[in-house]
């Protein structure tokens, strides 16, 4: 169930999102707000679970870690086992950004970010001798032409 949150929560979201580093002074002024508000507001959406935590952004290439592959992956196994043991492997992989399960014809989707193809191929290699997969595609981004934290609020 969506949070109920007001006009002012979204602005103090917005620029949380835009940056998490501003000041609560600052967070204050550009929403009309004052500090102790903005704090109480803040405090409540973190309770009740609409912001979850707050981190920095890194610069993937500025890493080193240029290559960025969606692997597509289809499984013959649905068994609670095999997903459990698939989703801890992920969760050890720090080269897996994002894991989705799928509706269709594909049953996974990663996005992993690594150096380079070598790099890629070495991942993939883990992942298969953890678990049983049926079949894997890897497409590699070519361009990222857009990419955002950012969430509509």
């Amino acid at each position: 169930m969506a949070a109920r949150l007001d006009e002012i929560d979204r602005k103090i979201l917005a620029e949380l999102q835009a940056d998490a580093a501003q000041s609560l002074d600052e967070i204050a002024r550009k929403t009309g707000s004052s500090k102790t508000p903005v704090w109480n507001r803040i405090k409540r959406m973190k309770e009740d679970g609409v912001i979850t935590r707050q981190t920095v952004l890194l610069d993937a290439e500025a890493l080193g870690l240029e290559a960025c592959f969606f692997v597509l992956i289809r499984t013959s196994e649905h068994e609670a086992d095999w997903q459990a043991k698939f989703l801890r492997t992920l969760n050890e992989r720090p080269e897996v950004l994002e894991a989705h399960r799928l509706a269709g014809d594909i049953d996974y989707i990663l996005k992993v970010r690594v150096k380079n193809a070598r790099a890629y191929d070495t991942f993939y290699q883990a992942l298969i001798s953890e678990v049983r997969i049926f079949n894997v595609t890897a497409l590699l981004s070519m361009e990222e032409i857009k990419s955002t934290t950012i969430l509509p609020v």
